[in-house]
């Protein structure tokens, strides 16, 4: 039972970042435009998209990963809660 808690510990870890990138993208995006029309008084908007979209397509893979490694991790753990409830069940009192 303590390899299950420590694997419930690290998927919490795992997920607890998860979210956190997924807001930090939510408030990248929501400043993003998804036209600008620009005359040469207004390029540091441009500039500014520009970084906007540097820094989510930095995120993103990160993201891709990290929600394949969460989802991977709680399948595993709730195969491991299964068998060990097997195996309980089929040891004899």
């Amino acid at each position: 039972m303590p390899s299950m808690f420590g694997l419930l510990v690290a998927w919490g870890i795992l997920t607890a970042i998860l979210v956190i990138l997924l807001i930090y993208k939510s408030t990248l995006t929501m400043h993003e435009d998804d036209q600008i029309f620009l005359n040469e008084s207004e390029s540091h908007m441009e500039r500014e998209q520009v970084e906007i979209l540097r820094k989510v397509n930095k995120i993103t893979p990160i993201l891709k990963v990290l929600g394949a490694l969460s989802g991977a991790m709680i399948l595993v753990i709730a195969g491991l809660f299964i068998y060990q409830g097997l195996m309980m069940a089929s040891t004899p009192q």
